[in-house]
């Protein structure tokens, strides 16, 4: 990225010292710089971080371009949420954030178009994308945190797809479980669906994290309000 090396400028760090900081070689910044590499994923977010700008940033200071080879931007006034193709197979998703405290608020005005578009937003790169609204929420507890790579720590990010009940009903059969950010009896929660019942029509809402507090329950499937398919987290670092 051509911009990296103005963002250095600007902060006054060499190639070196910068490579450190990101955790990656000086033959690798050199490249990144000359756009001669494709920047992973986590490193991507490394680098956002570095200089304070989130992913969308970096690329919208790069000067993306809709009509650019590489580069197209899906970016619909009509919708809350932002797609840009960056290459071949990765897509940055900008969506609204909601914030623990924001739930009791979102559950209420979800629907008000107003209320979304003065949400902040934040972005993901992800392997694919489709029709779907996309939203991200923070996690608020340990719940779904069991310690394992898959887990989803407290104040992690998560970047979740609308979906329809059926829909939800289709990827619980074909997967087993999978994650959720769920709306039950006016909560908003992050949770894992398992044991889909089709003839009493529920659903058991476990949490991947077995400590006591955080206990499984099962839910008709007719009172889950907003379902959202977790399709990505960031892990918040201290």
């Amino acid at each position: 990225m051509l911009i990296l090396k103005q963002l250095r400028s600007k902060k006054k760090i060499n190639q070196k010292d910068f490579a450190r900081a990101i955790g990656v070689s000086l033959r690798t910044v050199q490249l990144y710089e000359r756009k001669e590499a494709n920047i992973p994923i986590k490193n991507l977010i490394k680098i956002a971080q570095y200089f304070e700008v989130s992913i969308a940033e970096l690329y919208a200071l790069e000067g993306v371009q809709e009509n650019e080879a590489v580069y197209q931007v899906d970016d619909n006034s009509q919708k809350e949420y932002s797609i840009t193709k960056l290459a071949p197979g990765k897509y940055l998703v900008s969506a609204p954030l909601i914030l623990g405290e924001q739930y009791n608020t979102f559950c209420r005005h979800y629907t008000q178009k107003n209320y979304l578009t003065k949400l902040p937003k934040t972005s993901f790169v992800i392997d694919q994308v489709s029709v779907g609204a996309y939203m991200t929420f923070e996690v608020v507890n340990s719940g779904m945190d069991d310690g394992s790579k898959a887990g989803i720590p407290v104040k992690s990010i998560v970047l979740g797809k609308g979906v329809s009940t059926s829909k939800m009903e289709k990827i619980v059969n074909q997967t087993g479980k999978a994650a959720f950010v769920i709306e039950y009896q006016g909560n908003l929660m992050c949770k894992e669906l398992a044991h889909y019942n089709r003839q009493r029509r529920t659903i058991l809402c476990k949490s991947r994290n077995r400590s006591p507090e955080y206990g499984d329950f099962e839910a008709k499937i007719d009172d889950l309000g907003l379902l959202y398919l977790v399709i990505g987290k960031q892990i918040t670092m201290s």
